[in-house]
């Protein structure tokens, strides 16, 4: 699911939702997960600290290409054009698939979610397409087949039950979530009323009376918004302003899940991308929409791998002096279909990206063994995948995130060596762990920068924007980083350098949230990896025979 955190319930806290674009417009809050921890104090990742340390050592970079497994990049975003992957084999829009691949004119990636016509902007969930497939099977009209049914099929019967539960619970929420933010936004006007000429203020708000049930509404959503500090000590033209972008973004949120992504009649892929979906041996459908119709999320999660300073934009990548991205989409606003998943990941792999960002996931995942064949076909060809831990504060022990590393939560390790599955922190070392982020001290091996994150988004524009999903791309240049100056390093050495230099934190029991116990530091693992798995390149001897001069006469 591509979308970003919202905050599940008004009353649980309005700010939850301001934080997702209300941010001071300064430098150093644009840039802070780059900050040193050591000199700062903040649980940055020490970028430029581990270019230095890399200089020093005389290394020169090579070029690492990074796949974008999203919701589509903005290719031509001022901040990212100079950094975007080319495929050095196709010649753009001239119809052919000169290099062979199966793919035309797939010059910065490809999507697997589009057609020859159309793309899929908005899919359903993958409980709605569980329950859709199984509802007869298990729970028909005739009872005695529905037992003979779940008895030869225990495990689709476990994964529809679990579900038809998710989708019952969250189908509800949906709903009402768009009920309950359409009744603030219609509140909106009233409260621009109540305050007049009035700033937000504690003070001004003790001395405002309503006269109505609706004012007092609206009074109330006022009290809640007075505790976000983007928005207290603002004119009612500003609240206004403020609100109004709030609850567009909420509505844009809720909205389709309550109409189509827990729609059981909803479903746009056979209309639109024409495959056969169920079968997963089907690799050469999509378009080279790199875009598709919502590019926000892909082109946030790209700038922050390798997002180049622009203008008077400071906003820069970890990766920004050595990765290119290739955009994969894969993720459109719902879940991510299985197929498209192992696909873009074998896409990536073969042309050429040494390390894949994947900031999406699922309760439920019915091509779970497609995608993990695809995860040991990554692993076989030394690519490193960067995995986001979710955004629902949970235990991923408890609550499975697909895809995953594990075949099973009791798994010692995980079935492959090449993942790392990054869950947010915030940049207060007092409450470090992102409100939203899911955790555990085995499924989970670091932390990252995941909460209020400043890169770009299309129209050559930048938010804040926060989740695991901006966690999981700081890990990802991270790895192209320490790729990029030991071109030697196996997605295991990556991995082992991040994870025993993370930064580590014991207040609130930080310590039991993740193997790291801390959040990365790319200088302290740059260091670890060059003196533990560093080899120089040893030129290569000439295989050419000396040529023997002839003998004077």
């Amino acid at each position: 699911m591509k979308k970003l955190l919202i905050a599940a319930a008004f009353y649980a806290g309005f700010a939850t939702i301001a934080a997702q674009t209300a941010t001071p417009n300064d430098k150093d809050q644009k840039t802070w997960y780059h900050k040193d921890y050591a000199t700062t104090k903040v649980y940055g990742v020490n970028t430029e600290n581990a270019y230095k340390f890399l200089e020093s050592k005389g290394l020169k970079p090579k070029t690492v290409v990074v796949g974008v497994l999203d919701s589509g990049v903005e290719v031509d975003h001022p901040g990212l054009a100079k950094n975007m992957w080319k495929n050095p084999n196709e010649v753009p829009n001239n119809g052919k698939d000169d290099d062979g691949n199966g793919y035309v004119d797939d010059i910065f990636g490809w999507n697997f979610l589009g057609g020859k016509n159309a793309d899929i902007d908005v899919d359903n969930m993958e409980v709605t397409r569980v329950v859709k497939k199984y509802q007869s099977v298990f729970e028909g009209s005739d009872s005695v087949k529905n037992k003979e049914n779940q008895a030869k099929m225990p495990e689709e019967f476990a994964m529809y039950m679990k579900s038809k539960e998710v989708f019952t619970k969250k189908s509800q929420e949906a709903k009402q979530n768009v009920q309950l933010y359409t009744m603030i936004k219609n509140s909106i006007p009233d409260m621009v009323k109540l305050l007049g000429d009035k700033t937000l203020t504690k003070q001004n708000l003790s001395t405002i009376k309503p006269s109505t049930q609706q004012e007092a509404m609206a009074m109330q959503v006022l009290a809640q918004v007075f505790n976000d500090p983007q928005a207290a000590g603002k004119s009612a033209a500003e609240v206004k302003t403020y609100m109004d972008a709030q609850m567009k973004e909420a509505l844009d949120y809720y909205t389709p899940q309550a109409e189509k992504g827990y729609n059981l009649d909803f479903d746009p892929r056979k209309e639109i991308v024409g495959d056969n979906y169920d079968d997963y041996s089907e690799k050469n459908y999509g378009n080279n929409h790199y875009e598709g119709p919502d590019a926000k999320h892909g082109t946030h999660v790209a700038g922050i791998i390798a997002g180049l300073a622009n203008g008077s934009e400071p906003q820069y990548g970890v990766a920004s002096r050595v990765a290119k991205i290739m955009t994969v989409r894969a993720v459109p606003d719902g879940d991510e279909r299985d197929k498209d998943v192992a696909n873009a990941i074998r896409y990536a792999v073969d042309n050429g990206a040494k390390i894949l960002n994947m900031s999406f996931g699922k309760p439920v995942s019915p091509g779970k063994n497609v995608v993990w064949d695809a995860f040991k076909y990554a692993e076989s060809k030394g690519v490193l995948l960067v995995k986001a831990a979710g955004n629902e504060n949970e235990d991923i022990a408890e609550h499975q995130y697909f895809p995953t590393n594990f075949k099973s939560t009791s798994d010692e390790k995980p079935f492959v060596t090449n993942m790392i599955v990054v869950a947010a922190n915030t940049n207060d070392p007092n409450a470090l762990k992102s409100s939203f982020s899911n955790y555990n001290k085995k499924m989970v091996d670091v932390f990252a920068p995941g909460s209020e994150i400043y890169s770009t988004v299309p129209d050559g524009k930048y938010e804040y924007l926060q989740g695991t999903s901006m966690a999981s791309p700081v890990v990802a240049g991270a790895s192209a980083v320490l790729l990029a100056y030991m071109p030697n390093l196996k997605p295991e050495q990556i991995i082992e350098s991040l994870v025993k230099t993370s930064n580590a934190s014991t207040n609130n029991g930080f310590e039991n949230l993740s193997r790291s116990a801390g959040v990365i530091d790319v200088a302290k693992a740059a260091e670890y990896a060059y003196k533990n798995f560093y080899k120089a390149e040893v030129p290569k001897k000439s295989t050419k025979k000396p040529v023997k001069k002839a003998k004077a006469k």
